[in-house]
């Protein structure tokens, strides 16, 4: 049972940054979109017609093409990209909608269809053809998946996405919305933070912002006030490791955006998950009330990036909002560290990963293997730190590991960070969190050592590292 609950969140895991992995490398664009929106539309900071007309485009060809190709593109490369983009093209022509959902359904379905095609005449074309076919199998099966896009895929997805924009706005209307962090915050700690956010959050807040210039929906995963809230109950009423290193990862989760900074100290003490959902329900019922929004998707979550984002009247209820949530976090966090303070099982930080990351690793009936004692320079030519999206707390302990290996004077090791699910198979040594265990092991080359990681701030498990190297 527990194995299968195991492949269960590892699907469910994968599905999550599939989605969001569509999102993410484009998230310039939409940062892009969201500047010019609020500077050049009749209510934006310096309203202008004619730079205003760049607007619509953006948000009906630009951005869904780039989500079409980037999720052909994960499929089957660059190839695969091109096909995807031509499938969303049949989705976005005719639209009344913003058709980032059609371009996450058909970029893939592209990608995969032309990938099936060449799996099919492999080895059958004769020598000399070989660019003739490719190019003209990639616009012909382009050019029929874009028709079946245009007259069969995009009328349901527009009635299924006016659909779910309508249940969203009632939801909103019935002030509902902020029950959803019920759900929201669990399901961060769970790593799908990515998913929700970039994958569910967005396209629904990017419709929404399409006509009224701002949506709440872009601040629902992205507020960082209730991780900041739990962060600052344990610099006060934390023990040990725990206590010492949360002021830095304040720094990190609330400047610097990388939510996954605080997940492991949710997961120390899992009780502290109402506190983050306390200080959720609490900011999303302010966002509400004032009918704050932001113009685009906020990435990182950073309250830099979040208050450059902010619609022009939304500035008090943004602030508001996330300041209520830090508080409320901080004071449910407060009392359940304070009423455990007597527990005579309280464990440090420490002692808690090692204890979480044996009792997972025992529900999932195997080991987690640890870097061998036998790690030698001469064996390690590649280290790779992969997160669930491959780009904020990965980044980081990539930069953290490049500083330690610097001054402990080890050259010749190259250190990337990547996506869980996009290892490179050269990789020698792979560092990720304990909730990516199983698609770490999946995703890299066998013969490498997977290390886990629950704090990227705890520089002792680097140094533990180097020890081994040395």
């Amino acid at each position: 049972m527990e194995t299968n609950k195991s492949s269960l969140k590892g699907n469910v895991q994968r599905l999550g940054s599939f989605l969001s992995g569509m999102v993410l490398p484009n998230i310039g664009a939409f940062i892009a979109w969201g500047l010019i929106t609020a500077l050049f539309i009749p209510t934006g900071w310096m309203p202008n017609e004619y730079l205003g007309k760049l607007v619509g485009p953006m948000i009906t060809f630009l951005l869904p093409l780039l989500i079409g190709f980037t999720g052909g593109k994960m499929v089957y490369g660059h190839r695969g990209g091109v096909v995807g983009a031509i499938a969303t093209a049949g989705v976005i022509i005719g639209a009344s909608i913003p058709m980032f959902l059609g371009a996450m359904i058909m970029g893939p379905v592209g990608g995969y269809v032309i990938k099936k095609f060449d799996k099919l005449i492999e080895d059958k074309v004769p020598t000399g053809f070989e660019m003739l076919v490719n190019n003209f199998s990639a616009g012909i099966i382009g050019g029929i998946v874009a028709i079946l896009a245009y007259t069969c895929i995009e009328p349901v997805v527009s009635t299924f996405s006016n659909t779910l924009g309508s249940l969203a706005t009632i939801v909103t209307n019935l002030g509902l919305l902020p029950l959803i962090d019920i759900f929201i915050e669990p399901a961060k700690i769970l790593f799908l933070n990515n998913a929700i956010n970039h994958g569910i959050l967005t396209p629904l807040g990017v419709q929404q912002a399409a006509d009224a210039g701002k949506s709440i929906f872009f601040l629902l995963e992205a507020n960082p006030g209730p991780g900041l809230g739990i962060l600052l109950a344990y610099s006060l009423y934390g023990k040990g490791n725990a206590k010492q290193s949360a002021p830095g990862a304040i720094i990190i989760h609330f400047l610097g955006g990388i939510h996954e900074i605080y997940f492991p100290y949710i997961l120390m003490k899992p009780i502290l998950i109402l506190a983050a959902i306390a200080g959720g329900i609490s900011a999303d019922l302010v966002f509400v009330l004032t009918h704050a929004g932001l113009r685009a998707a906020s990435s990182p979550g950073s309250i830099f990036a979040i208050l450059a984002m902010t619609a022009s009247d939304s500035y008090v209820g943004v602030i508001g909002g996330v300041a209520v949530g830090a508080i409320v976090s901080f004071l449910v966090g407060s009392l359940i560290l304070k009423a455990s303070k007597d527990n005579a099982e309280e464990e440090n930080f420490d002692d808690a990963q090692a204890k979480i990351k044996d009792m997972k690793a025992e529900s999932k009936g195997a080991k987690v293997e640890e870097a061998k004692v036998s790690l030698s320079k001469t064996d390690v030519k590649m280290i790779v730190f992969a997160c669930d999206a491959g780009m904020g707390s990965s980044a980081m302990g990539e930069s953290i590991l490049k500083k330690a290996l610097k001054d402990a004077g080890i050259t010749g090791i190259d250190v990337k960070h990547s996506s869980v699910d996009s290892i490179p198979q050269e990789a020698n040594v792979i560092f990720t969190q304990e909730n990516l265990i199983e698609r770490a092991r999946s995703s890299a080359n066998n013969a490498a050592s997977i290390i886990t990681i629950k704090n990227f701030l705890d520089r002792s498990k680097y140094d533990e590292f180097i020890n081994t190297l040395k």
